[in-house]
């Protein structure tokens, strides 16, 4: 549906801010998990270039019949990034490293195929760049060890999470950093009124707090309003101006 396209070019739009990539010069990503390319368009809009993993060929047969701008390679990525060393200026990957938490067979350890996963994925980014993948973990276990193999693979970084106190809007960023250790971003919507920086976001175990994530509209807060149209603002693109009635609610007209 056009909200699910939405959200999706929202996550890859901060995902890419998030990689804070050098303004002068066109870079290649890869995107793990590329789907349909809707990330893609964004990476192409943004003038770098890309490379896209999927699993699913019916995903990537929608890519090619749209003629998105980067490459497509039918893998599953919990057998490795299967590129060569330094290759790639940065990685994104929206909503898909969660699945690599699943056994989908008897064989899948699913701590091997992060691992797997992390190690290669480490060897082919460029040394100084990041990797930002956006996903919808079901607990905290599975953060857990997600984290913990990405860690063990090389790299340096964190969870990001944006809107940490929505139970819509909350999205979790994991952002790994290659090499030089960078200062980790701050999640979107982590300030109090008073200014104060809400601590670490809380983790819950419920399963059913991810569950509508996927398709549930992102809160049209003032914030959020607010947080798109300073971006739009950087990216040069005219804005209306902001208001006290920026973001209010109106009364449906009959």
């Amino acid at each position: 549906s056009s909200r699910v396209v939405e959200i999706q070019s929202q996550m890859s739009e901060r995902a890419v801010e998030l990689l804070g990539l050098p303004e002068d010069r066109p870079c290649l990503l890869l995107d793990v998990g590329c789907g349909s390319g809707l990330s893609g368009d964004y990476i192409s809009d943004e003038g770098h270039y890309w490379i896209g993993m999927d699993i699913s060929p019916a995903m990537l047969d929608v890519a090619v019949e749209r003629e998105v701008e980067g490459d497509l390679l039918l893998a599953d990525v919990g057998h490795g990034i299967p590129f060569r060393p330094g290759m790639f200026d940065g990685c994104i990957s929206i909503s898909a490293v969660q699945w690599l938490c699943n056994a989908d067979k008897k064989s899948h350890s699913p701590p091997k195929r992060l691992y797997r996963f992390f190690s290669t994925l480490y060897t082919a980014l460029a040394r100084g760049s990041r990797a930002v993948l956006q996903l919808y973990p079901e607990n905290s276990e599975q953060l857990e060890l997600i984290t913990a193999q990405a860690m063990r693979a090389g790299f340096t970084g964190g969870m990001v999470v944006d809107y940490p106190n929505s139970a819509k809007a909350k999205k979790f960023f994991l952002c790994l950093f290659v090499g030089a250790s960078g200062t980790l971003p701050k999640g979107l919507g982590t300030e109090c009124a008073d200014g104060q920086e809400i601590q670490q976001a809380k983790f819950t175990n419920e399963r059913t707090r991810f569950r509508n994530a996927k398709g549930k509209s992102v809160k049209k807060s003032r914030d959020w309003i607010l947080e798109k149209k300073e971006r739009r603002r950087r990216q040069g693109k005219e804005v209306r101006a902001d208001t006290k009635y920026t973001g209010r609610k109106r009364r449906p007209r009959f």
